[in-house]
């Protein structure tokens, strides 16, 4: 067992150097080579065809639209979009590649030589090299069957689901990224949430981590200092979650510094990543290229975009996340660190689409990151999954506006919404939320009050507001907290002035 150095302590000693290989499955109709659709959880092996099997004599067609998803993406992280290139087959034996090869990119990418500024929780910007981005088909689904956690190990048997066989992907490979220091786990999260936005902004996946459309492969290295050559890496496979790469970061900075402290030589290898306990274990001997005997791929001609589609391409990208947030945050006017917490908490899209409902920007971020933020926070899930839409808050900012709601009232109006109640107007008459509008029952509330404490009325006239408050107090009271305190304290100075 290697004894784990503390984090803080590790990264004081040695300098960190990250690489990040990140895998976007495209929002395409059909697969990559053939004509199978594809779309996320279809019953087993419903999603194939000759190719995506791999059966002899079956030959692949590129899909175009995959080709223009891949340039799009190169455009945006500034990348060179090359003249000509061609596929290869990667050679490999697993269940889940029928053909025992993956049809890939190897020297000749689509886009090179790129770059990509990534924010960092504190409003800094870090630059990551992008060395380049490819195209290439995915794998099918190995579903291990009785064992814990999904895993092989421990499983009575396996099956093999081959609707996401050739399913398109892009893989962006960055260039070593150094000078991260200790930063290195938050310039990790950090740069694949980055991408993350990115893709789906630019239109080309629905980037939904949780199902496997993003998938990042970590690798991490220690070296002495930064004037040394770089250690041997570890990659850790698929890790689909901004939380879980940056604590394996965290947690392979630690390993290896107890490897190196202890004498011993870093494996490079794969590793396998797991959330119950915030470890990573062996997987396999890492392959060099040559170990995958790449040659190029036969049975595709060549990839040629033009110059013009290219530019046509380019033209028609939208506004990229980052030029975003800048144009939100002078349009809303929020300060610089109230702009950041928007941004880290996940909450940018949800305050547009409630801006664009026709709340206001502040009235938006204060439900979002207040009552919002917090019910997210004890639920232990992100905002967007909370069961309320941008909608809903519009409505209840809304009835707020028109005075039938106070703001105590509200918060129990969005209780209801959260727990399945239904909209906020239906929460507020089936809970008899509304405002007492009506200056008869208030009146006779306030009569009431003044009658069982007498006094206060003569110290009123007398100049003492203090007690003031106690009236109000058992207006509210007596109304469930459903009057306006402003107008009840109005119909209070009403009542004592008139004797």
């Amino acid at each position: 067992m290697t004894t784990l150095v503390d984090y803080d302590d590790a990264v004081r000693r040695y300098d960190p150097v990250l690489g990040i290989e990140v895998h976007v499955e495209l929002g395409t109709r059909t697969k990559m080579f053939d004509g199978a659709e594809q779309s996320f959880g279809a019953p087993p092996n419903t999603q194939i065809t000759p190719v995506s099997l791999g059966l002899p004599g079956a030959l692949p067609v590129l899909n175009r639209t995959a080709v223009e998803y891949a340039i799009r993406i190169g455009l945006a992280l500034n990348c060179q979009i090359a003249q000509w290139c061609r596929f290869a087959r990667k050679n490999y034996f697993y269940p889940d590649i029928p053909k025992n090869y993956q049809t890939s990119q190897y020297d000749e990418p689509i886009a090179f030589e790129g770059w990509v500024d990534v924010e960092l929780e504190d409003g800094t910007t870090f630059r990551v090299e992008i060395e380049r981005a490819h195209m290439e088909e995915d794998a099918g689904k190995n579903v291990h069957v009785g064992g814990e956690g999904g895993r092989i190990h421990g499983a009575d048997y396996s099956l093999v689901d081959y609707n996401r066989a050739g399913v398109p992907l892009v893989e962006i490979v960055t260039k070593p990224i150094l000078g991260a220091g200790e930063r290195v786990p938050e310039v990790a999260r950090a740069y694949v949430q980055t991408l993350r936005d990115m893709f789906r902004a630019l239109g080309v996946s629905e980037a939904r981590m949780e199902r496997g459309n993003v998938r990042a492969d970590v690798n991490v290295s220690l070296r002495a200092d930064a004037s040394a050559p770089l250690g041997t890496r570890t990659e850790t496979k698929n890790v689909n979650s901004f939380r879980s790469i940056e604590r394996a970061v965290r947690y392979e900075v630690s390993r290896q510094a107890g490897v190196l402290d202890a004498g011993g030589t870093v494996t490079q290898e794969t590793r396998h990543w797991h959330e119950d306990n915030g470890t990573t274990s062996p997987g396999r001997i890492k392959s060099d290229a040559d170990d995958y005997r790449y040659f190029p791929e036969p049975d595709l001609v060549p990839v040629e975009p033009s110059r013009e589609w290219v530019e046509q391409i380019r033209a028609s990208l939208p506004e990229l996340p980052a030029a975003r947030r800048r144009r939100l945050h002078d349009e809303w006017g929020y300060a610089d660190a109230e702009m950041r917490d928007v941004v880290n908490a996940g909450a940018l899209d949800l305050i547009e689409a409630t801006v664009t409902a026709g709340v206001t920007p502040a009235a938006a971020r204060k439900w979002w990151m207040g009552e919002l933020a917090r019910t997210a926070k004890e639920r232990e899930v992100e905002l967007e999954a909370l069961p309320i839409t941008p909608a809903q808050i519009g409505a209840l900012q809304q009835l707020v506006d028109a005075g039938t709601l106070t703001d105590k009232l509200a918060r129990q109006v969005l209780e209801g919404v959260l727990a399945g109640e239904g909209d906020p107007e239906q929460v507020v008459a089936a809970r008899g939320l509304a405002v007492v509008s009506d200056d008869g029952p208030l009146l006779e509330a306030i009569d009431a009050a003044l009658a069982a404490q007498p006094d206060i009325a003569a110290k009123i006239r007398g100049g003492n507001m203090g007690p003031v408050g106690a009236i109000i107090g058992a207006v509210m009271k007596a109304t469930r907290g459903q009057a306006d305190a402003a107008r009840v304290r109005e119909l209070v100075m009403q009542r004592v002035a008139e004797g």
